[in-house]
């Protein structure tokens, strides 16, 4: 017999891995909407996330490419889905009760630490890298579109 605490956590694990797919999509789509917005270049403020791997010639990448763009979105969802965990550890039941507030307080809740995580706590070259194509306003367009994926993303569990 399955010990319950193991099997919860694999259940909120396999949340997770579900919702974060929806909320990879969102957040790469507002990178793309912001930098198609500010300089009609949707693929350089994603390309410019996988500096991580490819340092800083991909800052300089504005062609849609698996090297570049692939990356991006791997290292996205890599770091979506513990966002993600988080959020279902922390919040998941008030959005499976319907808790409407709750579930949004804690998408926003989750997304204040990310933006914090990723540039106040971490080195440059660990950075998301789409700030060095967007304007301010746009970083907060992104983390709000995480708050909002994370807190309304996938809607209540129906019993």
């Amino acid at each position: 017999m399955k010990n319950r605490t193991s099997s919860t956590f694999s259940e909120t694990v396999r949340r997770a891995a579900l919702q974060s797919q929806l909320v990879g999509a969102v957040t790469t789509g507002a990178v793309a909407l912001c930098g198609q917005f500010e300089d009609s270049d949707p693929v350089s403020p994603v390309n410019a996330i996988s500096h991580i791997a490819w340092g800083d010639e991909a800052f300089r990448e504005r062609e849609a490419s698996l090297k570049y763009t692939g990356t991006a979105i791997l290292i996205n969802q890599t770091a979506i889905i513990s966002w993600v965990l988080l959020y279902e550890l922390l919040f998941g039941r008030a959005k499976r009760r319907g808790e409407s507030s709750k579930a949004l307080a804690g998408g926003a809740a989750v997304s204040l630490l990310a933006y914090l995580v990723d540039y106040h706590a971490v080195p440059e070259r660990l950075k998301p890298g789409f700030e060095r194509h967007l304007m301010p306003r746009s970083l907060f367009f992104i983390y709000a579109a995480l708050a909002l994926a994370l807190g309304l993303g996938g809607g209540k569990s129906h019993r």
